[in-house]
């Protein structure tokens, strides 16, 4: 299966020019044969909105999520996209899986920084699952990637892959994470791990645009030219990477 990855940059509190923003990334996605276009950490509201991001907030069933699916339906693929997500008087960093005949939600369980636990709620840790294509897809968010237990959680329920919306900062730490953390979460677990970052700025942040594809024996398929807008192509193809796993025996030999 083709995965495309939007390495995105938003426009904060401008919900209708990141919906439109998508809707052309799925249209070129789906030309180059992607089965699944996965998009940055609350790309659809702007990660730096805010104050906004209250008012932003909006149901799982919303009219955003609507509008998510019928660009979904329009291209005929699967779509993952972050949004800030009200469940009664509860604001999460959510991503919403949407294709012709599902959905899916995943809420932020790691919030990362003052920032992000001023405005949300930290759901408790889950393994959150869709199968499309044939294959089975974990979803994370962002920090949530940078605790190993998150990652191996979804692994043991039988995850081929993980996709992960983000929104890394510039730095150090960033330039680390996308550089060594992504492809060993991949290699230590055997399995795909789709990170895909905002980029540019976004209010007050300003981010890394280091998205990564990796494979399960740690190869790197997929990584923006620069740090610009840019969509990423890969194959997700479990059974060309039979030898790494058996060779690389970690979820079989995993004492409790």
């Amino acid at each position: 299966m083709l995965l495309a990855a939007l390495q995105m940059q938003s426009r904060p509190s401008d919900v209708a020019a990141n919906l439109d923003r998508l809707d052309k990334a799925a249209a070129e996605a789906a030309a180059g044969g992607a089965r699944l276009l996965v998009t940055p950490e609350l790309g659809l509201v702007g990660y730096g909105a805010g104050p906004d991001l209250p008012l932003l907030a909006e149901p799982a069933d919303g009219p955003l999520a609507e509008s998510l699916a019928a660009i979904a339906r329009r291209h005929s693929l699967a779509v993952v996209a972050g949004f800030a997500e009200r469940d009664g008087d509860a604001i999460y960093n959510s991503a919403l899986f949407v294709s012709a005949d599902q959905r899916a939600v995943y809420r932020k369980s790691h919030l990362y920084g003052a920032y992000e636990k001023r405005w949300f709620r930290a759901a408790p840790p889950s393994a959150v699952l869709v199968r499309h294509d044939g294959l089975s897809f974990g979803l994370l968010i962002c920090y949530d990637v940078e605790f190993p237990e998150n990652v191996r959680r979804l692994a043991q329920t039988g995850a081929d892959a993980v996709l992960v919306p983000t929104a890394l900062p510039k730095g150090g730490s960033g330039e680390f994470i996308a550089a060594h953390m992504i492809a060993v979460r991949a290699f230590e677990n055997q399995m795909f791990v789709a990170y895909v970052d905002n980029c540019g700025s976004d209010g007050d942040f300003d981010y890394a645009g280091l998205s990564r594809i990796a494979a399960p024996d740690g190869a790197i398929l997929a990584a923006p030219p620069g740090r610009d807008e840019t969509l990423l192509f890969a194959s997700i193809e479990p059974s060309v990477y039979a030898r790494s796993r058996a060779e690389n025996t970690y979820l079989a030999d995993l004492k409790a």
